[in-house]
């Protein structure tokens, strides 16, 4: 396998009784790449991301992370590798502040081994400006989670997992519940994810948020890729005329 790619699947399948959850699966993720994620409900798109994740263990095929084979991944290996995952639902502390979400798991110490609290305030702060956009003065990093609007707490999300050094970013369907101007706040995080060189996989119904932001669609359907695009080689319209199509006659054709 070659390091041009961030992430690469070949051949995986999964099972789960008699039920071929995935077939054959071959999936990459480049250097620097936003790729969308689409299909109906029970395509495999959640199984797909639980193998990537760690989660799930594939019952063929193999996972090569940069270029190198990676055996039996799991939840620790893959954030080890710098695979992170913001889920719909946001897995933030609601009732903690800011910068204690920032942080939280992974809080900066001092020397004496003594949490470094002015320092991870600080650090928020200057992640308030310069990546979440929070220029308001009702904000700051002792605010409460609680406070913040959907968006912003699907952006909060994202920068912590670049401020640790996440190379692949993995949206698990971030627009759900938002409303049209925090969705378009969260669709210039996902942008800012290919900003900071990193990759990201961006799982979402909504073929419009996903065209706007990817540089490639793939497309699963019952278990298999039934197709990928760039694309800035398709027109949406056309698309969306071949997503209508594989969905009812399980073929692009």
């Amino acid at each position: 396998m070659t390091a041009d790619y961030r992430l690469e699947l070949k051949n995986v399948s999964k099972s789960f009784g008699e039920v071929n959850s995935l077939q054959n699966i071959n999936f990459r993720l480049g250097q620097n790449e936003v790729v969308g994620l689409l299909g109906d409900n029970g395509a495999g798109k959640s199984t797909l991301i639980k193998i990537i994740t760690g989660y799930h263990q594939p019952d063929t095929g193999e996972i090569f992370c940069n270029g190198q084979k990676v055996d039996h991944l799991t939840v620790p290996k893959a954030r080890g590798l710098g695979i992170e995952t913001v889920y719909q639902e946001r897995a933030l502390a609601e009732q903690q502040s800011l910068w204690r979400n920032i942080f939280i798991g992974r809080e900066l110490s001092n020397s004496l081994g003594f949490l470094n609290v002015k320092a991870m305030q600080a650090e928020t702060e200057r992640l308030m400006l310069e990546s979440m956009g929070f220029t308001s003065t009702a904000v700051s990093p002792e605010s409460t989670i609680k406070t913040f609007s959907g968006g912003e707490k699907q952006g909060v999300a994202i920068v912590r997992a670049l401020f640790f050094d996440a190379e692949i970013i993995v949206l698990d369907e971030p627009t759900m519940g938002l409303s049209l101007k925090e969705t378009r706040k969260l669709l210039n995080f996902v942008r800012s994810i290919k900003e900071a060189g990193k990759s990201a996989i961006f799982i979402d119904h909504n073929i419009f948020h996903v065209y706007s932001v990817a540089d490639r669609v793939v497309v699963l359907d019952r278990g298999r890729v039934a197709g990928e695009f760039m694309t800035n080689a398709i027109s949406l319209n056309d698309l969306m005329e071949k997503m209508y199509r594989v969905a009812e006659t399980g073929s692009f054709d």
